[in-house]
């Protein structure tokens, strides 16, 4: 199992924002990242939970590559389930070349590589 500091590769969260608190985080590991990387990754989460609410964390996973995840209370009535899904094939497809790139940047940082 490859670590960063204390955290598991399997567990690695890169960013995240959360419509509830308005809060946007960016992992620290990930500061040496060009600065237009980064912007676009701020963009696109909380552009995300601003137009379809809940909780949205990228992460990496060793085989899967990196993985939207997305979340909210089921009473939240607010959250649009359907549109998130569309949203993240969108990112999907238009940020392919960016999502690969971040992938392998994380496979150099948790596991040498």
């Amino acid at each position: 199992m490859s670590k960063v500091g204390n955290v598991n590769a399997e567990d690695f969260v890169l960013c995240g924002a959360n419509s509830y608190e308005e809060k946007y985080y960016l992992n620290p590991v990930l500061e040496k990242l060009p600065e237009r990387v980064k912007q676009e990754l701020k963009i696109m989460c909380v552009l995300f939970v601003h137009e379809f609410g809940g909780i949205l964390t990228l992460r990496y996973d060793d085989e899967d590559g990196l993985l939207f995840d997305v979340s909210a209370p089921e009473d939240d009535f607010l959250y649009d389930e359907i549109g998130s899904r569309l949203k993240i094939k969108e990112f999907q497809r238009d940020k392919k070349e960016l999502l690969e790139a971040l992938f392998v940047y994380c496979r150099l940082i948790l596991k040498g590589e």
